[in-house]
């Protein structure tokens, strides 16, 4: 059997098994090997058709890149059909409010018979990031804004970046976002929201809820990325926090994901006490992993999964390139807590 087919297979055969790896069991070596070595910060995946598909900040002129995979381990770039060998932008042409070259953390989610894209870009008329959303007929779009303004822009507290969309077990839809309070124009506090959608995921509903905010000394002064999830024994919002990058006078990059316990969709939240959970590390037995951040949860044959980035990086765990790395890994809950396991890889899962 060919060697990528019984890669494929043994892979299949973990998701299946929510066997990648056991409570009790030592972290192999190398615990954190990313699925994807190419520029891919701020990653979402989302399962369509047994296959996952994974969006990302714009990169290399792209504004919406893809990633496909077929087992969470093996990736590839998604190419124009138009266009052999280039990378296909799932939403080739922008709304008009928005300026070319800022459209950051995509978030994608089937409402109805659409597929809707919550992304950040930057407003011509406040000159800020700010909120937009789009609709395409599918997860590979085209993806297609054709509103004159932002679904959402914070202009007092600096603009809004980082919407996240979460559906409730009633249906109800809510979207989670940051004000960009960190903007070097404002300076103000950083805090992650929330607010009620409309049934079609188009429309804020209601006043905005403020859940976390930016007050413990590993946060520094940043909170963002949001990320809700139904846990077993309630609800989490997972966000990322401090610097996302990896400065030349850093040993490492100071970014990492924490979480909050929420009495509900819309709060009130508390942070962890042993936050954050998933942070820079580097040893012998583990590898290396900087500035792991914008965590995005999704569900795999029954079982949880996060997704994040983390800086590209040499053996001795020194800044490699410019460039953010996809990262997968199972992810447990442990007497009600989450804790991230060694990531999938193409090595371990052969």
């Amino acid at each position: 059997m060919p060697r990528l087919a019984a890669r494929r297979l043994v892979a299949a055969a973990l998701l299946a098994a929510g066997a990648c790896s056991t409570a009790d069991a030592p972290e192999p070596r190398n615990a954190f090997v990313p699925v994807l070595e190419s520029d891919f910060p701020d990653p979402v995946v989302v399962e369509s058709g047994g296959a996952f598909v994974a969006y990302s900040t714009n990169s290399a002129g792209v504004n919406l890149p893809l990633s496909e995979s077929s087992d969470l381990v093996s990736w590839r770039t998604v190419e124009d059909p138009r266009r052999p060998g280039r990378p296909l932008d799932a939403m080739p042409v922008l709304a008009t409010w928005v300026v070319e070259g800022r459209t950051w953390a995509p978030e994608v989610m089937k409402v109805g018979d659409r597929w809707l894209l919550y992304y950040t870009a930057h407003d011509r008329a406040t000159d800020l990031q700010c909120v937009g959303v789009a609709a395409a007929g599918g997860p590979r779009g085209p993806f297609v804004d054709r509103s004159t303004r932002p679904l959402i822009c914070q202009t007092d507290l600096g603009g809004t970046i980082d919407a996240h969309p979460f559906r409730d077990a009633d249906g109800q839809l809510y979207l989670y976002y940051k004000n960009d309070g960190n903007n070097p124009r404002v300076l103000k506090p950083s805090q992650i929201w929330v607010r009620r959608l409309s049934p079609d995921g188009q429309r804020p509903v209601g006043d905005a809820v403020p859940l976390v905010r930016n007050d413990r000394h590993w946060e520094w002064r940043v909170v963002e990325a949001p990320s809700m999830v139904r846990a077993p024994n309630g609800y989490v919002l997972f966000f990322s926090a401090n610097h996302f990058g990896w400065e030349a006078d850093q040993r490492f990059s100071n970014y990492a994901v924490g979480y909050a316990w929420c009495e509900g969709p819309m709060g009130p939240c508390t942070d962890a006490p042993e936050n954050p959970i998933l942070a820079s590390r580097f040893d012998r037995e583990t590898g290396c992993l900087s500035g792991p951040g914008h965590p995005t949860i999704f569900k795999a044959s029954g079982r949880d999964y996060i997704a994040f980035h983390a800086w590209a990086a040499t053996p001795d765990c020194r800044k490699a390139a410019d460039e953010r790395y996809l990262y997968v890994a199972p992810l447990r809950w442990t007497d009600g807590k989450p804790r991230v396991e060694p990531s999938l890889s193409p090595e371990r899962n052969r």
